[in-house]
């Protein structure tokens, strides 16, 4: 079954999907899985990168304490560093700022054959950018179309685009938050600005909403991944980047045995000759 909630378009009400959703499972019974999991997205990956003929770009956005590095992690542990690489995005610098807001995205895309993973992302521009009225609601408002462009480039490029938004509750939030206060080795985790943003929970929200609502389509779907419990969203990413490959998967496999025979009918050929 799809753990994940595919969105393709809108409108979308998040109070209607339950964060704490379990699949019906238990953490000891998903953890099979998601090893399965993990060890068919490294096969994948191997052919990914040896065919040459496409790239992967996965988005991780959700609030603070969602389980964005959690997700990297637990999920994309098993990947070969060669072909992957992950990007955060913080706070952008003058230097970025002085340029349209995807100026400094693109040089991190992905080369055919590789992996890129997006720690937050150009999403930020209409999230906490929105919420703070960082730039004119006239700025930020056509920045959805830029978005929609943009990933229109890069699917029409050979990438396949995974968006993930780690949904948590409110509730769940505020255990994260002060589980950080309490336990001395996570504590160097605690920014206090992470309790004023959950003063405006609400602008977020609606924020979020409107995300999803614009900026899904079919070749670049929204997954909204129930999080509160971090093993059934580990679960639900896994599968979902998984079964995604796998519809591309039969080609690089074909491609792979297409080079395979020139090669080694060139080699045959080099042999002959001496």
């Amino acid at each position: 079954m799809p753990y994940a909630i595919k969105v393709t378009s809108g409108p979308v009400s998040l109070a209607e999907i339950e964060p704490r959703q379990d699949g019906g499972l238990t953490k000891k019974t998903a953890q099979p899985q998601l090893t399965e999991l993990r060890d068919r997205l490294r096969v994948q990956q191997e052919a990914l990168y040896a065919a040459q003929q496409r790239s992967v770009l996965i988005l991780l956005q959700g609030t603070d304490t969602a389980g964005k590095g959690g997700t990297i992690e637990h999920v994309m542990s098993g990947l070969n560093p060669a072909g992957c690489h992950v990007i955060p995005f913080k706070k952008p610098t003058e230097i970025e700022l002085a340029h349209d807001f995807l100026w400094r995205v693109h040089p991190h895309a992905p080369a055919k054959g590789m992996f890129a993973i997006f720690d937050r992302s150009y999403y930020e521009d209409v999230l906490i950018v929105r919420v703070h009225d960082l730039v004119p609601k006239s700025v930020w408002e056509k920045r959805y179309d830029h978005i929609n462009a943009f990933e229109r480039l890069l699917i029409d490029s050979g990438t396949i685009v995974l968006k993930f938004f780690l949904h948590i509750s409110r509730e769940e939030q505020e255990e994260r938050l002060t589980a950080r206060e309490q336990e001395a080795d996570k504590r160097w985790k605690i920014n206090p600005g992470d309790y004023e943003e959950r003063e405006k929970w609400d602008d977020y929200r609606r924020a979020y909403e409107v995300m999803l609502e614009r900026c899904a389509s079919k070749d670049a779907p929204w997954y909204v991944v129930p999080s509160d419990r971090k093993w059934y969203r580990n679960l639900a990413v896994a599968e979902t980047i998984v079964d995604t490959l796998g519809a591309h998967e039969s080609e690089w496999r074909d491609a792979l045995l297409e080079r395979g025979r020139q090669s080694y009918e060139a080699l045959q050929d080099l042999r002959s000759k001496t």
